[in-house]
């Protein structure tokens, strides 16, 4: 395992989280209904059961066959992978989440720094809120925090249908400083959102279209709910870089959304999609089955480092954390550094509880097995 991964410089140069709840009160920049919607996201994500109920992440349904003769040495063990053409030192993603107020934007800059110590890549929230209102471009800006991994913007792919083109998305990628874009998916999300978007006819044609134009790699997301084998191949075929199946299994946005609805009829039809979608691991076997080449992330409900071991060896090229690590990056300095080296050790320790001393190792295992 690569020495010195902590990287703590014992400083602190981002901007300190305060309690959210006084951040969020806080008019340091002028409103936004994309950002107060973002910090109300935030808060329930932290103080709400917003998790799926009824349906799993399915990686409880597989386990490791233990080898209790590794041959190899523990700290030898290499996390380094290459992702799109960028050299990493771990395949860790910190999931796209927040962003568009001074409260999120703060724990952007947390995140940054924790993912450049690290080196995790880091996905930002959508961006729409500053492409919008350049004066919450700041709360998204974290190349300067970040200088040395991949960082990914994000948008709303549904935006597309809403005067969002190139030239919006192009802005997105300058503001965040990032090496990729990701579209996010999220129909139902929007279907029981207050402000939601749910034009979703004739997407594909815009998203080819904006892959082609671009000119970085794009990506297409769910957030919660999966894609599937079949969704997966048609987006890589209209040009896409690479998925992230953002499965079910974690946090479930129906669910979110219904604690912000003050619709009768919504907030209890919300409770029907609780158990919605497809688990993060049938996900990522599905999509990695159907294109065996495709650059593909896993992440859904991910809870700890042997939750991403198995979706590397179900055929992810990245494993991502979202709202398990809001907590932390919400806490302290600290705490989220504490986070992402037990996700590390986790993940470590199970490539040597297997005797793999890669990730090449990893993903080619014959010893993850279904229960």
């Amino acid at each position: 395992m690569p020495t010195g991964r902590d990287g703590r410089s014992g400083d602190n140069r981002s901007r300190e989280p305060q309690t959210l709840n006084a951040l969020a009160s806080e008019s340091l920049l002028p409103s936004s209904t994309t950002g107060e919607r973002k910090i109300e996201h935030v808060r329930l994500c932290l103080n709400e059961e917003v998790g799926g109920n009824g349906i799993t992440t399915g990686f409880d349904d597989y386990r490791f066959r233990h080898n209790a003769l590794p041959e190899l040495n523990f700290e030898d063990i290499s996390l380094d992978t290459v992702f799109l053409g960028k050299k990493l030192r771990t395949p860790l993603l910190i999931s796209s989440m927040t962003g568009g107020s001074a409260a999120t934007g703060a724990i952007n800059d947390r995140l940054a720094e924790a993912a450049e110590r690290r080196g995790w890549c880091l996905g930002v929230g959508s961006v729409r809120a500053a492409v919008e209102r350049s004066e919450l471009a700041s709360t998204f800006r974290v190349r300067d925090k970040a200088p040395g991994i991949p960082v990914i913007a994000n948008i709303g792919a549904v935006q597309l249908s809403y005067g969002f083109g190139v030239d919006e998305c192009r802005r997105a990628v300058e503001i965040a400083g990032a090496d990729w874009l990701v579209l996010h998916l999220n129909g139902l999300q929007e279907v029981f959102q207050p402000e939601g978007n749910t034009g979703f006819a004739g997407l594909l044609p815009k998203i080819e279209r904006l892959c082609r134009e671009l000119g970085v790699p794009v990506g297409i997301k769910e957030v919660g709910w999966g894609i599937d084998g079949e969704t997966a191949v048609r987006l890589y075929n209209a040009g896409a870089a690479f998925i992230d199946v953002a499965g079910a299994g974690g946090t479930s946005w129906s669910q979110v959304e219904k604690f912000r609805s003050i619709d009768p009829v919504r907030r209890a039809a919300a409770e029907a999609f609780a158990d919605w979608g497809i688990p993060t691991a049938e996900s990522i076997a599905d999509v990695r089955a159907a294109a065996p080449q495709g650059a593909l992330i896993g992440s859904g409900g991910l809870r700890h480092g042997v939750d991403a071991a198995k979706a590397l060896a179900l055929g992810a090229d990245l494993a991502g954390f979202g709202r398990n690590l809001l907590g932390p990056a919400v806490e302290s300095e600290t705490a989220l550094d504490n986070a992402l080296a037990q996700v590390e050790l986790e993940l470590c320790t199970a490539m040597f509880g297997i005797g793999a001393p890669d990730l090449n190792t990893l993903r080619s295992t014959p010893r993850l097995l279904r229960k």
